[in-house]
């Protein structure tokens, strides 16, 4: 008598990373951010009512740099259940970064003609400190931009999770981080501008910077950026290593008896999303025009919580749709009303935490399937 061979076990197919309708909805915004608003804004005409102003492409491109930050912390909050508030921090040391190389491509146009940025001048500074030697090169800036958030963001997070910190106390750690850090950048002697931090920028790759060629460039360049991290944020949650940080979210004692170490899963994803921030506040910076310390305050790195939790966490769409509306309202209300900006901040977060948990994406979500249920009953 045969033994019967035993049933080899199927896995289920790998899902697809991203739907039918959600490709389509990704080519769209990537044809809107490549072809759509250039041509808006540099060949329709300034009295076109189709035209998108100059004011508008900064807007849009500062908030996709604040939507990346989002993106970040989805991966970290919403997939893997930790809440960072210091993320702001390597937002911040991303943007330094491109500061240090934008001063540098200065030259002798600033104000006391001299090799030196203006404020090392003012400070009587006789040569560039040594953490400024690889500033005037564009690669090592690039490389730079990643690697110095990523380093201590791993440095930090061994020895924090290697401790096991986490909930509440994990989050003041990583604000009590950012505030000695943003201290430090206070202190003039750093050699990285003090209070005042890095602007006056002129070029970048000898390429004037204020121009409006210029300008939709870098637009575009963050639109990309913030379509090629979505990308990479979904490969990542929907894979073995993604479905692994959910179980840590969900049961992280249960993940360790399981036989898996949580300590290189949190650390590597806690990584990818300093470096994330980093790459997110190099763009931010030559739009904007200025970098100081203040973008490392503490109500900075909140904000990347509050805009992460009312789009929806655990969503990757929803904290950048969040992104969008708190720093949309923000633009809107601190011209018409900004005495109450804040409170309307305060509010909003109240509001999403006691009616909206799951966000404004997981409202939608609960709004598409009550109206599939009632048109399936009705049939």
């Amino acid at each position: 008598m045969t033994t019967p061979s035993p049933t080899p076990i199927q896995l289920p197919a790998p899902a697809p990373l991203l739907t039918r309708g959600g490709w389509s909805a990704f080519i769209v915004a990537l044809i809107v951010v490549c072809a759509v608003a250039p041509v808006l804004n540099l060949w329709v005409p300034a009295g076109s009512m189709f035209h998108l102003s100059d004011y508008a492409v900064a807007l849009l491109g500062k908030i996709m740099c604040y939507a990346i930050c989002a993106l970040a912390m989805d991966l970290i909050w919403g997939y893997t259940g930790i809440l960072s508030l210091g993320h702001g921090l390597f937002f911040a040391l991303g943007g330094y970064v491109m500061g240090m190389y934008l001063m540098r491509q200065i030259g002798r146009d600033g104000n006391y003609k001299s090799d030196l940025p203006d404020f090392m001048v003012f400070l009587d500074w006789k040569e560039l400190p040594w953490h400024w030697a690889l500033s005037d090169s564009f690669i090592a800036t690039l490389i730079l931009i990643v690697a110095v958030p990523g380093v201590i963001a791993f440095v930090f997070g061994y020895f924090a999770f290697r401790s096991r910190i986490k909930g509440v106390y994990f989050s003041i750690i990583t604000q009590a981080m950012t505030y000695a850090a943003m201290l430090l950048f206070f202190r003039n002697e750093t050699g990285f501008g003090g209070n005042n931090g890095f602007t006056d920028f002129k070029r970048i790759l000898g390429t004037p910077i204020a121009t409006q060629n210029m300008r939709m460039t870098l637009f575009v360049l963050t639109g990309l950026s913030l379509l090629g991290f979505f990308l990479l944020a979904r490969w990542l949650v929907r894979s073995k290593f993604g479905r692994v940080l959910q179980a840590v979210r969900d049961a992280e004692s249960r993940v360790m008896f399981s036989g898996y170490s949580p300590l290189p899963y949190k650390l590597t994803i806690w990584t990818i999303s300093a470096m994330m921030c980093g790459v997110a506040g190099a763009l931010y910076v030559p739009q904007v025009g200025i970098i100081n310390p203040g973008e490392m305050s503490a109500a900075n790195s909140i904000e990347i919580a509050v805009w992460a939790a009312v789009g929806g966490r655990a969503t990757l769409i929803g904290p950048i749709v969040g992104a969008f509306i708190v720093n949309g309202a923000k633009s809107w209300l601190t011209v018409t009303a900004p005495e109450f900006w804040l409170y309307f901040l305060g509010a909003l977060f109240i509001a999403v935490t006691l009616f909206l948990p799951d966000g404004v994406v997981g409202l939608v979500k609960k709004l598409k399937a009550k109206m599939t249920t009632t048109k399936g009953a009705a049939q």
